[in-house]
């Protein structure tokens, strides 16, 4: 079967409660990752084979913090 690389980009919002924005952005950008969420199944009827995920930019670009009345909406 043919292999192909793709570039795939996503952006996530993510709301995490840190010390501090640079805390935020560190840890969000550390612990927030990809993985190969099909299964066997859909990887059987759908004939591929997910082989490697490499993130190559994994960067926070904005960081607010949420006030109390926010959080009470989220």
């Amino acid at each position: 079967m043919p292999l192909y690389k793709v570039s795939l980009s996503q952006t996530f919002i993510v709301t995490i409660e840190a010390a501090n924005p640079n805390d935020a952005a560190r840890m969000t950008e550390f612990f927030v990752g990809v993985s190969d969420l099909s299964t066997l199944r859909e990887r059987t009827d759908g004939k591929f084979s997910i082989l490697e995920i490499d993130m190559m930019q994994n960067d926070a670009t904005e960081t607010e913090e949420i006030v109390e009345a926010d959080k009470d909406n989220k």
